[in-house]
């Protein structure tokens, strides 16, 4: 979503900053840092959000509350943890994903751990499946969204490919996020790679400067302020119809309009899409590690798995876990997202980036 940032839509940019999702329950002993505690704190991006409910469950189930830290955007918040590894802000950290995995890797942030349900997810998520560092949590697809209103009201037939948006017809609308600070705007960088390939990717990258791309540093920025299709954006006078964001996105645009329409506003171009996991790890230096590992546990039960769709607008990884019907009616489906192996991610990241920055940002 993720991509995080995941991922990741119009209501979730209002629960910024640090949350406290507290319910009932004793204290609990830490026997890792041999001191009593009944709080663990989950370090995230700014879109992380699960219903009070959930979370009260796992409080009824183990004793701990959750305590979330939201530190920005995906690739700004695993910064924060980079910076402060051996004495971490938090317990677990939750939204590193496949396109910045080996950094926080790289980076020993992460106490090895092996979830309870682990069996459960999809093989294709376990990245790290050899020395369990990190726990799958979540897929989604970052794909460019469309103001389906603009397209229509011009007789404009909306984009669906890489190759559309630098045609001429399509000057001045896309927004997008910074690909140094932003997990979508990393992951549609990586879209491009996996598209065009490494020697192809920086001549794309020159005609959609050439044709007018907006770069702005994050997801709530882009799709909340510059995005003409959004609810916050028409609020907010987005001029731009076209805009980084997830294939799940327009299932929130329903859910969180008064009256619901029988219709999302916005589209998704199936043709622009990169394919984000999400991940979540026991951070090295936990004050509280027992809840710590106890969270990890939750984040991949079948309860949270199922509670993720309508909150984050993610899809979960725990193979038997079912969809809401809003999900699944007005989401969309990307049968073959462009995808980038782990590995060349890692070997070629930090360089995609400072071409990315000297091509485009300047």
């Amino acid at each position: 979503m993720s991509t995080t940032e995941k991922i990741t839509v119009t209501a979730l940019a209002a629960a910024l900053g640090v949350v406290t999702l507290a319910a009932c329950g004793g204290e609990s002993k830490d026997s890792s840092a041999g001191s009593t505690s009944k709080t663990v704190t989950l370090v995230s991006h700014e879109s992380f959000l699960a219903s009070p409910s959930v979370l009260k469950e796992f409080t009824k189930e183990t004793g701990y509350t959750v305590k979330v830290l939201k530190s920005g955007d995906a690739g700004a918040a695993l910064n924060k943890e980079i910076l402060t590894k051996g004495s971490p802000q938090g317990d677990v950290f939750f939204g590193v994903d496949n396109t910045l995995l080996s950094r926080a890797l790289d980076n020993e942030l992460f106490t090895p751990y092996v979830a309870k349900g682990l069996a459960q997810v999809s093989d294709e998520a376990q990245l790290d499946k050899d020395k369990h560092r990190v726990t799958p949590v979540d897929t989604g697809d970052i794909c460019v969204n469309y103001d389906k209103k603009y397209f229509a009201d011009r007789k404009l037939a909306p984009p669906q490919s890489f190759d559309d948006l630098i045609k001429p017809e399509y000057k001045n609308l896309l927004v997008t996020e910074n690909v140094a600070t932003s997990s979508p705007g990393l992951g549609f960088l990586l879209g491009s790679v996996g598209k065009y390939g490494e020697e192809g990717w920086q001549d794309y990258w020159k005609k959609l400067k050439d044709n007018g791309v907006k770069v702005v540093d994050g997801w709530e920025q882009a799709y909340n302020g510059e995005f003409s299709g959004s609810a916050a954006g028409k609020k907010a006078k987005g001029d731009r119809p076209l805009v980084v964001s997830y294939a799940t996105s327009p299932p929130a645009e329903v859910l969180y309009a008064k009256p619901q329409p029988t219709e999302a506003p916005t589209g998704v171009a199936t043709g622009t899409c990169f394919r984000q996991t999400e991940f979540a790890g026991l951070l090295k230096g936990a004050k509280n590690e027992a809840g710590g590992k106890a969270l990890l546990d939750f984040l991949v039960s079948k309860t949270f798995q199922e509670d993720m769709p309508l909150n984050m607008f993610v899809n979960p990884v725990v193979k038997d876990a079912k969809l809401p019907e809003l999900f699944t009616t007005f989401g969309v489906v990307i049968d073959k997202p462009e995808t980038v192996a782990a590995d060349k991610i890692a070997k070629n990241r930090e360089q995609w980036v400072q071409s990315w920055s000297s091509l485009v940002l300047k």
